[in-house]
């Protein structure tokens, strides 16, 4: 079950940073990551105020806020990169922010099983893989930076969500969301804008937020029944989906290395679940 729900994760996540990469090269990433996290809020927060007293109090707030934070800039930096570079490219050198909360859970006492250690070596490989055209040179280096930026954040957001999780997933879902739209509402009225947004663009950046908000929720769940470590590497494979409806939907060509790359991080995540 753990398995299937980190990989339910990456599904979704993967679909919904292709969507959020199209709609960041009509407005800028911060306008796009604060629509979409501030329509999330709404959602989780309807949520919340209906399942109030079934919740409890305790010290998940220090970690939803550290998520919040760090996934805000992780999207920021991640979004920007998808609008100046290769989709392809950009999403596997993000999801090597994995390796953050892999290092961090076995620090703080996890063990994974050899076969666990094993696929998760897989799986970063092939994600690795997957980024082969940057080696090439051929990609520009401020796409490069802002994923390696992304790569970090994503990273420290995970092990947060995770520790978070682990006492309330929903409400470490609504801390990081208060905490990230309080900080880009913020934003917004210093600059007197909020992006040049159309009502008819909302429903898009509504799903786009929905499935960023459910694929945390899904990874939380997951780490919070298992190692936080095995089911970062899982959720992690997200770059798969983005670059399948890349090459689906947009007609972005993957080289050879990269289709090698998609091919090891499934099966990296097969020897995993198995």
């Amino acid at each position: 079950m753990v398995s299937l729900l980190a990989l339910a994760s990456s599904v979704v996540w993967g679909t919904s940073d292709f969507f959020a990469g199209l709609a960041s090269r009509r407005h800028p990433a911060v306008v796009v990551v604060g629509w979409t996290q501030g329509l999330a809020l709404v959602v989780v927060s309807t949520i919340v105020a209906v399942r109030w007293e079934h919740l409890t109090l305790e010290t998940w707030p220090l970690w939803s806020v550290a998520a919040g934070l760090s996934g805000m800039v992780g999207l920021i930096a991640f979004y920007s990169a998808l609008s100046r570079g290769t989709m392809g490219v950009v999403a596997p050198i993000a999801a090597l922010g994995v390796v953050v909360p892999v290092v961090l859970g076995v620090a703080t006492g996890e063990e994974p099983s050899p076969w666990a250690w094993v696929g998760m070596v897989i799986a970063i490989v092939g994600v690795t893989l997957a980024s082969g055209p940057e080696l090439s040179g051929e990609v520009g280096a401020r796409p490069v930076v802002l994923a390696s930026v992304a790569a970090v954040a994503f990273g420290l957001a995970l092990f947060c969500l995770d520790r978070g999780a682990r006492e309330s997933a929903l409400l470490t879902l609504w801390g990081m969301r208060m905490t990230s739209v309080t900080i880009l509402v913020t934003a917004a009225i210093v600059l007197r804008t909020v992006g040049e947004v159309t009502a008819r663009e909302v429903p898009a950046l509504l799903a786009i937020g929905c499935g960023d908000l459910g694929a945390n929720f899904l990874f939380g769940l997951a780490s919070s029944q298992g190692q936080v470590s095995v089911a970062s590497v899982l959720g992690s494979l997200y770059p798969v989906m983005t670059v399948v409806l890349a090459r689906v939907v947009i007609g972005e060509r993957l080289r050879p290395v990269q289709q090698a790359g998609v091919l090891l991080a499934i099966g990296g995540a097969c020897v995993i679940a198995l």
